[in-house]
C-alpha cells in the first residue's frame, strides 16, 4: 500500500511538471550536506513557528479561532447522531478505501511519504520540492506532537466504547480513551494539504485535499473518533501548515513563493465542516 501511494505521488509530480530538472553532473557531496543543514534549520524553525504563531495573532485570527470553537461546540450537540450515521455507512464501505485511510494516516507510512518527497527535492536540487518536503515534515511533526500529548491529557472515550460523547478519562494509557484529536486525520490531512499548496492547478489541489480526507472519513466509519474530533483535527492541520508555510516563504530562502495560487480556509459551522478556496 505504501509503495502504491509513493508511486502515485511521484507520477503526480511528474505530470504537473514539478520535477523537470536533472541532477547536475558537478554537484558535490558537501553541497548536498549544506542543503540538508539548511533544511534542518528550516524544519525546526517551522516547528517553533507553529507553536508561537498565536503570540502574533491579529484580530482576524482571533475571530477565526472563535468561529472554530463555536462551530465545534455546535457540532458537539450532534456527535452521537453523526457517529451512528457514519458507522452505519462504514458497514458497506469498500475495504480498499478503509485500508488506504488506515495506512496513509499511520505515522510510519506518513513519514515515509514526506521523506520521499524531501529526498526527491534534495537530490534533484529542486528548491520547490525541497521546500515542500520541509513543509510536510515540519508540519507533520508539529501537529503530531500536539495530538500525541492531547490524546492523553483529554482522555476522551472513542465512540466504539459505547460510553457516549461525554465520557472522559484524562491521562488514561488505554487507547480506548484517546479519541481526541484524531492522529490519522492530522497526519494525513496535514501532509496532503501541505502538498496541495505547492500546485497552481485547482483540480490537482482539490484531488490532493480529497486524498487527505480519506483517513478522517474512514476513522468516522470505524467508530474510532467523533465528528468534533475530526473537525478540530482538520482545523489544527490547516493552522499549522499555513503558519509554517508563511514562515518558509517569508523568512527562509526557497525561491519566490507563488502569488497566484488558491487560498484555502477552514470553515466550521452548524452541521458542516469544510474548506473554501479563494481564487
Amino acid at each position: 500500500m505504501k509503495k502504491m501511494i509513493l508511486s502515485l505521488l511521484f507520477i503526480c509530480l511528474l505530470k504537473t511538471g514539478a520535477i523537470g530538472q536533472e541532477l547536475e553532473e558537478n554537484d558535490s557531496l558537501p553541497a548536498t550536506w549544506e542543503l540538508m543543514k539548511y533544511d534542518g534549520v528550516s524544519a525546526f524553525g517551522g516547528l517553533k513557528k507553529a507553536y508561537t504563531a498565536p503570540l502574533s495573532w491579529q484580530k482576524d485570527d482571533y475571530i477565526t479561532a472563535g468561529a472554530v470553537v463555536a462551530g465545534t461546540a455546535a457540532l458537539y450537540i450532534f456527535d452521537e447522531e453523526t457517529s451512528d450515521y457514519f458507522r452505519e455507512q462504514g458497514e458497506d464501505a469498500p475495504e480498499l478505501v478503509k485500508d488506504i485511510g488506515w495506512y496513509f494516516g499511520s505515522p510510519q507510512n506518513n513519514y515515509g511519504l514526506t521523506g520521499a518527497v524531501y529526498l526527491v527535492g534534495l537530490f534533484t536540487k529542486n528548491e520547490k520540492i525541497r521546500k515542500t518536503g520541509v513543509l510536510m515534515i515540519s508540519a507533520a511533526s508539529a501537529s503530531g506532537i500536539i495530538q500525541s500529548i492531547s490524546k492523553t491529557v483529554v482522555g476522551r472515550a472513542r465512540p466504539s466504547t459505547e460510553e457516549g460523547k461525554n465520557s472522559f478519562d484524562p491521562f488514561s494509557s488505554e487507547g480506548a480513551y484517546h479519541s481526541f484529536p484524531s492522529g490519522h486525520t492530522i497526519l494525513s490531512f496535514t501532509t496532503m494539504y501541505a502538498l496541495s499548496k505547492q500546485f497552481e492547478n485547482p483540480f490537482v489541489k482539490t484531488g490532493l485535499i480529497g486524498v487527505g480526507l480519506i483517513s478522517p472519513v474512514t476513522r468516522l466509519w470505524s467508530g474510532a473518533h467523533w465528528l468534533t474530533d475530526v473537525g478540530l483535527s482538520l482545523a489544527l492541520s490547516v493552522a499549522v501548515v499555513d503558519s509554517i508555510d508563511k514562515y518558509l516563504n517569508n523568512e527562509r530562502d526557497y525561491g519566490k513563493p507563488d502569488k497566484n495560487g488558491i487560498s484555502w480556509k477552514m470553515h466550521v459551522g452548524l452541521g458542516r465542516v469544510g474548506l473554501v478556496g479563494t481564487f
